[in-house]
This record gives C-alpha cells, structure tokens and sequence, in this order.
C-alpha cells in the first residue's frame, strides 16, 4: 500500500540557487512599489512583513523551469516589493483589504512548486505567502471529511490522516513535499492515485476565501447540495485571480487495508491506451494506471530501445483499498491486460521509489539544457492522434535532442497526456527556443482535440493560448473577475485575463 509519507522541512524547496550577486527581475513589466505609509499599513496588519531582499528574490519564484534557466544569470520574473506572511484568516483580510484600497498587486503564493509561473509578482507589490496557515482544523471521520488550512504542505497532511485517524485524502502529487493543499486547489491539481480518487476538485467539498477586498466567504460544505452553481468551482482552479482560499474542506478515505500491482508490455502505445480506456469503460478505477511509450519505457524500466527487438511500451498499474473492491477492480485489469506481455512486479517497486524524485531537473538545466513537460488531456477518441502529432510537432523544432510521452492519469471518458522534452539551444536563444517548443506542441494538442492544461493550471507559461482554448469561456471568466476583484489586485497577468498594471511579455 501507499503508506504515510516522510515528511518534509514544510516549508517552500527552492528550484535552483540564484547565482550571487544582486537578484533581478527579467519580464520588465510595470512596476507597482509600496510606498513607507502603505509598508507601514500593512505591518500593522500583518505581524509577518519583511522587505528583506533574499526572502523577495526567494518568494519571487516558483518551479517553472524557463525562470530555473533565468536563475543561472541571478534572475527571477520579478521582484516582490514586501512580503507578507500570515498567520491568521484575520490577517490575510486585513492585507487583502490594503491592497485593494491602495492599488496594490497581491500575489498568493505558498510552497510555489508551480511549474508555470503562477506565484511570479509580475508587476511587483506584494507576495503573500499563506505557508503559516498551516494544519488540520478537524476531522469528522463519521462523515470522512476534513477541514484544512491552506499552506500545509501536502506530506504533513496526508502523514498526519494516516498516523492519527486511518484515514487517507489519496491525493499524492509528484510534488508532494514541495506543495501545499493551497496550491493544489489553486491549480486545479491532481494527484498520482487520481483514477481511484479523482482530482482535487473531486475531493474539494467546500472553502473559505478571502476576496479582494477583505470580504470572506465559505463556499459548499454539504453533500451534493443544489442551491445554485457550485461555488467551490469558482474558486478551485483560478490560480488566485478571483479569491484567496485560506481554508478547505476535503472528502477523506479510509487508509487502504489491501493492495494489488503488476506491470505489462505492449508492442506500441496505441494497444496500451486500448486496454487502459477497456479497463476504465468496465467500470475498473484502479488507483495507478500509467502507459509509457517505449522511450520512456526503456529509458525508466530498460525494456529494450525503439526499434529494437523486445522494446516494449510499459503499463504500470497498482491499486489499493478495501479487498473485495481492489479484487473486482484487478480482475478487470488482468483480463484486459491478457494478451500484453506480463512483467515483474519489480517495475511497479521502481516507480513507488521514484514517483517524486524531481532532482534530475537542476542538474539539467545547470547543464544547460532546456528540459520541461506538457501535460494536456483528451478523449480516448483524440488521444492516440494528439499524441503522434504533439510528438512529431515538438521534435521538429530545431535544437530538440528528445521527446517523449506517458498516460499518466485515466478517466472513463479520456487521460491526460504527459510529454516531456530537452533540448540545447544556443546560449543566447534559450527563451525563444522554449516558446517555441510550447507553441508547437500546444498548437497540435488544441488542433487535434486536446485541452490546455490537466493538472498544472496556467500561471503565465499557458497564458497566450488561453483565448484559443476556451473561447468566449474566457469572457465569462473576466466578467467573474471584475465582479470579484474590480481592481484587479489579485495575481495580475494570469490565466489570459485582463491587466489593469500593463500588458506581461513572456519570453
């Protein structure tokens, strides 16, 4: 089984040191400072404040690879001008309200794993950072719900369910110790034991928010209620644009008592996306269902090259539960997993070793080579086509050393698609050889079928095809904008909304 995680420092993991020296912002958009009386304002509100410059560059930044190359020259997006740290709703009000009243940009950010750019002050102003919002408020385990203040970190959280009340949220991100609950509302996020679970926005049952003026709400909080739109969607997703969720409550599980795993080969990719949409379509949700292509199948589990005799693409799945339901679920698995080569269980030992290793990436990028990922879901219908075309479209850019490609995540009507790419540009060219890249790879996911985002959200990376993506669905989102937030403080330059500070060029 899953068991409890180690826990981490619960506190935010930077992505790369900065180089020394002086740290400075490389978007270049308008600025908005805080002025000494507005400082002063807000350390009256908030006993947390600093304008310290290392906590500012530090606070400044997320995970997003781009801004881990802006790094190696001593740079972030932007600059924070302070930083405030609650430690209570109350504050978190109280410095929403300055803001608004002042004209302030203010920036939620937490554990600001982020790989795109969401928790950079683009315009400046002020990063608030909820990390001191931290721990569960309650626990009702006859109605298997928990209350949960935002900035705690993913592996306090689930450490403390399992070691204290048997109880699981099974949301498991790669970035378990570097996220907070927070930010996985934020971003729409999902965690590897999604097809059993669901994603965050499935175990969400209600909020508590502060908007922009210091006015705070509580969304949901009842089964299944029909009094209205679901207010928790407002909210879950919009990267801190519309409101600052300060607390949540969580569908929780009983911690799993049995488990099942086994790992397969198939002779190509689109036989493993067949037996994994079979597997879903009966009725089947184990918690682990994973397809790698068969570059990523050798280059995780040494099956054997593309091309040669024997590679094979790799389907890893695990489940976990009570044991009649993990029983019925695997006997669906075997049976459509019949005609595929069986493995060992060995393969499914390695993944669990490995699932939130993210250390290769510094070493990477410090190496100087342009590395990310691009998740998007689709329709099984779309997702064999999204992923020859995505693939073809990111290795033609020039200067791609390798692309590559798994099912991360399944669903009965579709999966999400997980690529990863590198390459080495020229020293000068790495910004326009990563937009390129996104532009090719995003362009053939929306054309052939695909969405935006699965799990990652949009931050700025995502921003420019926002309009493409959603078409008028972007208005409605602005309307809600300048319903909620009509000075729009709250993290400017995001999700392809309006800027009232001034336009953000991403590299």
């Amino acid at each position: 089984m899953t068991a409890a995680p180690e826990t981490g420092p619960a506190q935010p993991t930077p992505p790369i040191a900065l180089a020394g020296g002086t740290t400075t912002g490389r978007l270049g958009a308008a600025r908005v400072d805080v002025s000494a009386a507005t400082l002063a304002r807000l350390q009256s509100a908030c006993a947390g404040v600093t304008t310290d410059a290392v906590t500012l560059a530090e606070s400044s930044r997320d995970w997003w690879p781009l801004a881990m190359t802006w790094a190696l020259d001593g740079q972030v997006g932007e600059l924070a001008s302070v930083v405030c740290r609650p430690s209570t709703n109350d504050e978190v009000a109280a410095v929403a309200a300055i803001c608004n009243e002042e004209r302030i940009p203010l920036t939620v950010a937490a554990g600001r794993s982020g790989v795109g750019g969401g928790s950079i002050p683009v315009h400046g102003g002020v990063v608030l950072d909820l990390c001191g919002l931290s721990g569960i408020i309650d626990v009702d385990d006859h109605s298997l719900v928990a209350r949960v203040r935002a900035g705690t970190f993913g592996d306090h959280f689930e450490h403390e369910l399992r070691t204290t009340y048997g109880l699981t949220a099974g949301h498991w991100p790669q970035s378990m110790t570097l996220a907070t609950v927070g930010g996985w509302i934020a971003c729409r996020g999902a965690g590897q034991l999604s097809t059993r679970y669901g994603k965050i926005e499935d175990i969400v049952t209600g909020l508590e928010v502060v908007l922009a003026d210091g006015t705070t709400i509580h969304t949901g909080g009842y089964p299944r209620q029909a009094a209205g739109p679901d207010l928790n969607q407002v909210f879950i997703g919009s990267e801190g644009t519309l409101g600052i969720v300060v607390e949540a409550q969580l569908r929780l599980h009983p911690a799993p008592t049995h488990e099942r795993r086994g790992a397969w080969g198939f002779a190509n990719f689109a036989d493993g996306l067949e037996a994994c949409r079979r597997i879903l379509r009966r009725g089947a949700t184990p918690a682990v269902l994973r397809l790698y292509d068969a570059i990523e199948s050798d280059r995780n589990y040494h099956t054997g090259a593309p091309g040669t005799d024997g590679a094979l693409n790799v389907v890893v799945a695990l489940d976990e539960g009570d044991e009649p339901i993990v029983e019925g679920s695997w006997t669906v698995v075997e049976a459509e997993c019949a005609d595929a080569v069986r493995l060992s269980d060995d393969l499914v030992d390695h993944w669990l070793g490995k699932r939130n290793d993210v250390s290769q990436l510094e070493a990477l990028i410090s190496g100087g080579l342009v590395v990310d990922t691009m998740e998007i879901s689709a329709p099984w219908a779309h997702l064999e086509r999204i992923y020859h075309e995505a693939t073809t479209a990111i290795g033609g850019v020039e200067g791609v050393l390798a692309v590559s490609a798994h099912q991360s995540h399944a669903y009965t009507d579709g999966a999400c698609l997980y690529f990863t790419f590198a390459g080495k540009p020229g020293a000068t060219a790495k910004d326009e050889f990563y937009r390129a890249i996104w532009d090719a790879g995003t362009r053939a996911v929306l054309a052939a079928g695909g969405s935006l985002s699965h799990h990652h959200g949009v931050g700025l990376n995502r921003s420019r095809y926002m309009a493409e993506a959603l078409g008028g669905g972007l208005g409605v989102i602005a309307a809600i904008k300048a319903g909620l937030d009509p000075n729009g403080i709250l993290n400017p330059g995001k999700l392809g909304l309006p800027d009232p500070f001034g336009s953000v060029v991403v590299p």
